[in-house]
């Protein structure tokens, strides 16, 4: 995904001198005003496709709006020659951590990842693009965009300046894509050097400015789709694989409700509750008492279970009876005293266990200290006539309850609700249009395992519920290869514009002879392409030691 466009190296004319050196360049340029007929070129290590039906409309355009031109690409100047002294102290840092000279810190390594493309969040399936036919249609898409604005920030600049270009070519050098612009050479030696900079700091520019369309557009897409979507209310399903933990218990068009009691309004607070909740549960653990051959029990959640109820499910814990049967879960009675108080203080408050059905304890009144509990120290919430139970936990198995609600199955369709805003959440389950589950398990990875939106439509669709999310998706795909483009072609290496910039920018430095100019031209060259190469494979070899894991989970529908 480069922008490369042209190598300057040839006659230079400034202030009345000459620099002669061998013209040569990487592009076929030609001296000639009108150049002949096009032919493509095929090879093992490099094919590409030329166009030229773009020249006249895309020279017109520059030379009528000039003066427009240049004062933008004016402004490019500064922001490219900024962005070539930013990725150089990149590349600086990350040399001097190499060689551990510097600490290496959590900004250098962003900025290093996102430099040379990385993503630097985890790829997840509830913010991040994965590795799938969908992803790579949108990496296509957007990359057509950004190198497409990119070719013609150049073309448009040096048609400002009077130079028509002769082609653009589409290309595969080995196994990399990229496009490039070809001009006039001569015309383009012959022009004053702010004008120069101006041609080679075009597409830089233009991919800075594509950056921040994109980010401009994301923050105002609630705004842009208010008449047709409502946004933050609660997140809804989009896909939930069939590896996922929650595969059979949500579908996409789903609405997330609660989990844990607590109210959820998009994705990031999805994830920040589940995040909360395993911590939470994890100090519990670590302060409750183990109960032999069923696990911790946990004193922060509870469910006010009648005493009938308890009288048939009771099981004494005998000798050869160490847990409940798999349809079942171990409960058992939390105490009256006061929850600040470690339950390894009462050592005989566990017995006897009990073992109940998930799906009916849930319906019960909650007691104990939940998240959004205000029991002001104490979990005796329930009345005489019923025992507040908490389940056992086995470590690595968190329980959580999600709440959620099916906007789009048959029950609810036949009332006629066609958005969340028509109901309210204690009408849900009554009528059937939604329910809730306990999941018991790895909370962050089921969290993490489907995909889900904070927009949805107003009125009943089902293609509706997926366009801002491709919309979403293809902007942040497009803001991420626009920056990455940007950041490369700033690079003071071979073969991109941060190249023909620094040499430009060189030319300024009359201090220096021609031969001296040469030299720090190379040596900056050369050392930043070894530099970068560094880099990349530090980068790359980080990302390849970042497994991840995946733990089962059990689920009990109501």
């Amino acid at each position: 995904m480069e922008g490369r466009r042209i190598r300057r190296f040839g006659i230079r004319r400034g202030r009345g001198q000459q620099i002669h050196t061998q013209p040569h360049s990487l592009l076929p340029l030609r001296t000639t005003h009108h150049p002949p007929s096009l032919s493509n070129t095929v090879s093992c290590c490099y094919c590409d496709y030329k166009i030229s039906s773009l020249n006249d409309p895309l020279f017109r355009l520059g030379r009528r709006r000039a003066g427009i031109f240049k004062a933008w690409f004016s402004i490019g100047v500064g922001f490219g020659l900024t962005a070539l002294l930013a990725v150089s102290m990149i590349l600086l840092w990350e040399l001097a951590s190499a060689l551990h000279l510097l600490p290496g810190n959590s900004f250098s390594n962003l900025s290093s990842a996102i430099l040379f493309g990385f993503s630097p969040f985890p790829s997840n399936s509830v913010s991040g693009l994965s590795i799938s036919p969908a992803g790579a249609g949108y990496m296509l898409v957007s990359t057509l965009i950004s190198v497409s604005l990119h070719e013609f920030g150049h073309a448009l600049a040096a048609a400002s300046e009077g130079i028509q270009m002769e082609y653009i070519a589409i290309f595969i050098a080995v196994l990399f894509p990229g496009a490039l612009v070809a001009f006039n050479y001569e015309l383009l030696q012959a022009l004053p050097g702010f004008a120069a900079l101006r041609v080679y700091c075009a597409g830089i520019w233009h991919n800075a400015v594509c950056c921040a369309v994109c980010g401009l557009a994301l923050f105002l897409l609630p705004l842009i789709l208010f008449a047709f979507y409502q946004h933050g209310e609660s997140p809804m399903v989009l896909d939930v694989p069939s590896t996922s933990p929650l595969s059979g218990y949500l579908s996409p068009g789903d609405v997330i409700i609660s989990l844990d009691g607590v109210r959820i309004h998009s994705s990031q607070e999805w994830m920040e509750m589940a995040t909360l909740v395993n911590i939470l549960a994890h100090e519990n653990l670590n302060s409750s008492s183990y109960n032999e051959g069923f696990g911790r029990v946990s004193n922060a959640k509870g469910y006010c279970v009648p005493n009938p109820v308890l009288e048939e499910s009771k099981i004494g814990l005998i000798e050869n009876q160490s847990s409940c049967p798999d349809y079942l879960t171990s409960f058992v009675t939390i105490p009256c005293f006061d929850t600040n108080m470690s339950v390894d203080s009462h050592p005989n408050t566990f017995e006897p266990t009990n073992c109940l059905n998930a799906k009916d304890v849930v319906k019960f009144r909650k007691c104990g200290d939940w998240v959004t509990a205000t029991t002001n120290g104490s979990n005796c919430t329930c009345s005489q006539d019923m025992s507040c139970l908490s389940p056992i936990q086995i470590p690595g198995f968190m329980w959580i309850e999600v709440t959620y609600y099916s906007p789009y199955s048959p029950e609810c369709l036949k009332l006629g609700r066609k958005s969340f805003a028509d109901s309210r959440s204690s009408e849900f389950v009554d009528s059937n249009c939604g329910g809730t589950f306990v999941f018991v398990g790895d909370i962050i990875s089921m969290a993490s395992s489907v995909q889900l939106t904070a927009y949805q439509p107003r009125w009943a669709s089902k293609f509706g519920i997926y366009l801002p999310n491709v919309l979403e998706r293809l902007l942040m795909c497009t803001f991420h290869v626009s920056l990455t483009l940007a950041l490369l072609n700033s690079l003071p290496v071979y073969f991109l514009d941060g190249e023909s910039v620094l040499e430009e920018t060189l030319c300024h430095f009359t201090s220096l002879s021609p031969s001296n100019r040469g030299k720090v031209l190379q040596v900056c060259l050369l050392g930043g392409t070894l530099i970068s190469i560094l880099a990349f494979f530090r980068i790359f070899l980080n990302i390849l030691d970042s497994p991840q894991s995946i733990t089962g989970a059990r689920l009990h529908r109501t």
